[in-house]
């Protein structure tokens, strides 16, 4: 099995680019059995939060292998209703971009608390960020530290936080090893290893993950970053086979690979 950890929703007229059914074909032919699918963005679209969550809902309705998480901005002053309404409609997690804040400010904080205490997980983008605006500073990977204060979080950062990759690895392992120190019940980080890193950085940055010592094993999960009203079937198989084939190369056990492209995202996801 193969789950891709990272697809975006870019419209929310249904009118617009494939329709579900379509785009379950065409995960099909890339070999990939589901994933999280991410509602539109709150910033590209004129829709309400509400529009913006029926979409993502209709557009994995029926399917146990795709799972919906809704893009939310918590500095909206209705951010806590939001996240309580998409979990009422069957959200199974949320996904931000902090472009014009850091995550550890006061009220993006409040939003990562109510969500974690709610049991639901949040995928960050992380790294630079190709905005148009100086917005990077906010997405270094050393900014999300603050997440060892939430009880129970369960948080991704995707793209490796390319470029600063081994920043990323060094907060994962600041992380796991306060985890291992403390009582069970903190927070919890996976590593999304969408690209991000370019292909000519990608078996430096998997190695780094894979052979760093940390126990990465049961946090490290697949994404393409690519779009459900225009899955790119051809780019989903390089993805794969050349995720696949570093990983063979460094003698990563099936095991742990199986678990890389489908058994993690579902532990993430709960």
């Amino acid at each position: 099995m193969i789950l891709d950890g990272h697809i975006h929703m870019g419209f929310v007229d249904r009118g617009k680019g494939d329709t579900p059914k379509t785009f379950r074909r065409k995960l099909a032919a890339a070999g990939i059995d589901g994933g999280i699918v991410i509602s539109p963005s709150p910033r590209r679209s004129q829709a309400g939060y509400r529009e913006r969550l029926r979409s993502v809902m209709r557009f994995t309705a029926g399917d146990r292998n795709l799972f919906p998480f809704f893009w939310i901005e918590p500095r909206d002053i209705d951010a806590l209703e939001q996240v309580d309404a998409a979990i009422k409609m069957g959200i199974k997690g949320f996904k931000v971009i902090c472009n014009e804040y850091y995550p550890y400010e006061k009220r993006p904080m409040e939003v990562w608390t109510h969500i974690a205490a709610r049991g639901k997980p949040i995928l960050f983008h992380s790294g630079i960020l190709w905005d148009g605006t100086p917005s990077s500073n906010f997405n270094r990977p050393a900014n999300w530290e603050c997440m060892m204060n939430i009880k129970g979080i369960r948080f991704a950062m995707a793209h490796i936080s390319w470029p600063w990759c081994d920043e990323h690895i060094a907060v994962y392992g600041k992380i796991e090893a306060a985890k291992q120190r403390a009582a069970k019940g903190l927070s919890e980080m996976f590593i999304d290893t969408t690209p991000g890193t370019p292909p000519i950085y990608r078996r430096e940055a998997l190695y780094k993950v894979f052979k760093v010592g940390y126990e990465v094993e049961k946090n490290v999960f697949f994404g393409t970053d690519h779009h459900a009203e225009s899955f790119w079937v051809k780019g989903a198989h390089e993805k794969i086979a050349l995720d696949r084939g570093i990983l063979t190369e460094m003698d990563v056990a099936e095991k742990v690979q199986n678990a890389y492209f489908a058994d993690n995202l579902k532990r993430f996801v709960g």
